[in-house]
């Protein structure tokens, strides 16, 4: 039996909150230490902790999620790239294989939208 279609708003809000407070746990590490970041930041460090805390807030709450979210997907794709794709090419092995996926369910949320329970939605009601 599948689930119903009308489920689809509550998944998508579901998967939005998820992922914005996985991504949010990055940007506490490097900045308040919890749990403690393995090394120290560097200006882009900065940047992208910067970027996981507002953007990972953003997106728990459902405020402005397309462009947040566009952003994001385009971070984590930079981060990929950078970080981990000059390991190895298998994800499995260059540890990416977060970069990917969360670069892959912002690019999603970017075009989708921020489903049911968000501040996008109840901005559009009023």
């Amino acid at each position: 039996m599948p689930i119903p279609a009308n489920w689809s708003p509550k998944l998508l809000a579901l998967l939005r909150i998820v992922a914005g407070v996985t991504f949010l746990h990055h940007g506490v590490s490097k900045f308040f230490n919890i749990p403690p970041f393995p090394m120290p930041l560097n200006p882009l460090l900065y940047a992208a902790g910067t970027l996981e805390l507002v953007g990972g807030a953003l997106i728990i709450i459902g405020l402005f999620t397309r462009p947040v979210a566009f952003i994001l997907s385009g971070m984590m794709a930079v981060a990929y790239f950078m970080a981990h794709a000059p390991k190895s090419l298998y994800p499995s092995v260059n540890g990416g294989e977060a970069a990917i996926l969360y670069c892959f369910i912002f690019l999603y949320l970017a075009a989708a939208g921020a489903g049911a329970w968000s501040a996008d939605a109840a901005r559009n009601r009023a």
